[in-house]
Formats: C-alpha cells, structure tokens, sequence
C-alpha cells in the first residue's frame, strides 16, 4: 500500500483539507498533538469567535460541510457601534441581502470538522505530536511513531512543529511581527433565555486606540474581546496597567459600561482568562521539494481584525485541491509543481489579506465612530445601490472570492476616489450622487 498523504494539525484548516482529499479517494492520515477536542471542553478565554464568509463557505461546499456548520452559524448583517453612553447605531456590511457574515465558534466548528474529515475517510490519531522528520526518507516520527509519508502538509498553526523542522533542514528567514496590542475574551451570559444584545450584529465599542467587540453564539451568549495595547498605550490604557481586577473594572466602568452591566461574573473572568498574543507571520518559503507544504497558519498566520485568517486558511484548501486535480498524470501527482503552483497563486494574496486585517484594525478601532469615515461609507454604500459594476472592498474581500491582491488593489483606487468625493463636504446630499457613480464605474 502507498504511504499516505499525511496532515500535521487537525484544526481547522488540517480538517477541511483531510476531508476534501478524503472526499476525493485520497489516502489521508492526520496527527494532532493535543487529545480529540469532541471529547474535551473547549476552553474559555482562547476561542476568538471567527466570522466565516463567502471562502470559508466554499471550503466548507468542497468538504460537504455546509448543511452541518449551518446549524450553529448565525447571520451578523452589520456592525452595531456603542459609544461611550450607551446609544447604538447599526453600520450595514453592504447593501445585498446576501451580504451577511456569520459568527461560529471555533471550538465547534473544528469538532463539526472533525467529524465531516471521519466520515469521509481519513485517519485520525490525537495526542501525537510531530517530533522529528527525515525528509529524504519521506518519514515522520509522531510521539513514539514512525510514519511514512507520500507527502506531510502541515496545518499545524502558527507555532508549527513542522516549519519548525523545515527550518532545522534548511533556514526558512521566517519572522512574526507581533503587535504591540494583546486579546482577552469575556463572555456575556443570556438574560433568561434570549441574547442580551442584537444577535444579528457584530458589536463594536470602539475607543481610538483600542477596543470591545461581540459576537454572538448558539447558546444565546456572546464571546466579547477586548483588543488593548500590552505596554504603555491610548489614554494610558494597556493590559499592563490593568492587570487587577479593581483597576479593569473601573477602565470597563468609563469605556464600556454597557458591555460591563452585562457580564455578571467579570472579576471572575477578569482574573482567570488570560491575555493572548497578536502577530503576522512572514515566511518566504512555505514548501520543502516535493515532500512537505505548510498551509494557513502555519504558513501566513494574520491579525483577526478582518475575519479572513479562517477563512484565508480554507481558501488555501480549495487552490492546493485544484492544483493537486490539474498537475495529476498516471503515475500520480506532480507535487513539485503543485507546491510551486501554490506558492504562486497564494503568497500574493496571503501578503494582501496580511496588510488588510493591520488597516481594518484602525478602521474598526477608530474610523467607524468618524464622521469622515462614516460619510465615505454612506457615499460607497450609495454607489453600490446604483451600479452593480461597484463592490466596496469590504465587499470583495468578505463577499466574494476576487483574489484579496486584487482587492487591495482596486480599494486603493477606491478609497482616493472617495477622498476626492467627500472632500470638503460633510453631508451625503452635498454630493452628486450621479457624478459619483460615473466616477466609481470608469475605475472598473
């Protein structure tokens, strides 16, 4: 029997993958270092809900998937801004009704993956880190194990064992910039048996240099975060400064008293979840010859401020299928192109979600409460409504599946188009609407 393609990681990208090669009469195994998480609790304080869009839901048709995350996926239709007393007002993502993202919870979503990858047919073998790697004899040793390998992907995160072993092999330069502002999670109880705040939204308190968001879960709760500088930060506020439960209260009292009211054990929480690290990975090479590939991110981990790293990591999915069905002859596949091909298509757009979430970290955090900002957004939104040659890039990158380089691309263009528009002026009815539209439909 031939050695099987085998899967570092069983996450959420190492799932997917396992069940799309599975689905498609691949002989897959998968090795996962930590114990099989359907039999575990998830954790609290390191789920980070994810918003799953239009890639993540392409992933998720390729591995049949769908029907089955739908039934814990809820629709977010906008964002709901809160200010600092309590007044709310909704942003809509666009203008299309199927311009909706949905909030899941990753620690289900990989358990729901882990079933969809079982009963498609691959192996999978928990509490088995990878410890070691012989790449000339295509053999990988999990805990005590050795096992041989047509190919090893590894889906193993942002700290991956196997990028590890690559760069033992030979020196990857990989670096992780790690931002100066930290996460920790809290969550928002039902009251009685209904969500204490719209289900449908993504909340937002943003605050300039940092910020509170929400998002909502099945069991009528939601995940809220808190994104904060570690040192020194905005107003004098950083998880320094705040590390007792006294002082965070007295920071959440002033900043986001609403979301407090709301969270009846905080100090509780407070004090026992704990801060987690922001960063992007850079690593220029991501294949070792035709015998290794690393995938999501344990290739290009990125900031979660656009909810594009799930989704990001899925989409790697789809192009490493399609690539391994185009360069597939009799004697099997041509993994050096595969690898190459890869390499190609993705880095680009890797680097251009990359750079997106950094921006749409300061959009979320301080542009949405801009009247600037809020009147670029009225005028785009406008545009969108009149002429369908138009999509914001928001729209494109959380709606669509244009390529995020390309998407980069045209929102530049986009937004100096908006500026030129908005300039000078402070309201929508000061604009010409019609102009406007000409203008968005020649940079088409």
């Amino acid at each position: 029997m031939s050695a099987p393609i085998v899967i570092a990681g069983a996450g959420l990208a190492g799932s997917l993958l396992a069940a799309q090669l599975a689905l498609r009469g691949e002989r897959v195994a998968v090795y996962e270092k930590r114990g099989d998480s359907r039999r575990e609790e998830v954790a609290a304080g390191r789920s980070i809900n994810l918003a799953l869009a239009e890639r993540g839901w392409e992933g998720l048709r390729r591995a049949n998937a769908v029907e089955a995350v739908r039934r814990f996926a809820l629709p977010m239709r906008g964002r709901m801004i809160h200010d600092r007393a309590g007044a709310q007002s909704l942003q809509p993502y666009g203008v299309r009704s199927d311009e909706i993202i949905y909030s899941v919870h990753r620690g289900h979503l990989n358990q729901c993956l882990l079933d969809v990858a079982q009963a498609a047919g691959a192996e999978l073998h928990f509490d088995a880190p990878l410890v070691r790697v012989d790449f000339d004899a295509r053999t990988a040793t999990f805990a005590h194990r050795a096992v041989p390998f047509a190919v090893l992907i590894g889906a193993d995160g942002a700290g991956s064992a196997l990028r590890a072993a690559m760069n033992a092999e030979a020196p990857l330069a990989d670096r992780t910039e790690f931002l100066d502002h930290g996460y920790k999670e809290l969550r928002i109880a039902p009251k009685g048996d209904k969500f204490a705040m719209d289900p449908e939204a993504l909340h937002i308190w943003p605050r300039g240099g940092y910020m509170l968001i929400a998002l909502p879960n099945p069991d009528r709760s939601f995940t809220a975060t808190l994104f904060l500088a570690n040192g020194p930060g905005a107003d004098g506020a950083n998880f320094a400064a705040i590390s007792d439960v006294a002082a965070a209260r007295a920071f959440f009292a002033r900043e986001f008293a609403d979301a407090l009211a709301l969270i009846e054990d905080f100090d509780t929480q407070w004090s026992t979840h704990p801060v987690g690290l922001l960063g992007t990975l850079h690593c220029p090479r991501w294949n070792h010859g035709d015998r290794a590939l690393l995938i999501g991110d344990a290739a290009h981990a990125i900031v979660p401020f656009h909810g594009q790293g799930m989704n990001c990591a899925f989409e790697d999915c789809v192009a490493l299928i399609d690539s391994i069905e185009r360069h597939r002859g009799e004697v099997g596949v041509d993994w050096s192109t595969v690898f190459g091909q890869f390499d190609d298509e993705r880095r680009p757009n890797t680097e251009a979600i990359a750079q997106m979430a950094l921006e749409n970290y300061i959009e979320m955090r301080d542009s949405v409460s801009d009247p600037a900002y809020q009147l670029r957004r009225s005028l785009e939104l406008e545009i969108a409504r009149r002429t369908e040659l138009y999509r914001p890039r928001y729209a494109q990158v959380m709606f669509s599946s244009v390529p995020y380089a390309i998407a980069l691309e045209r929102g530049q263009r986009q937004r100096e188009m908006l500026l030129a528009l908005t300039a000078g002026k402070s309201r929508l009815d000061e604009i010409d609407i019609d102009a406007a539209v000409a203008a968005a439909n020649a940079l088409q």
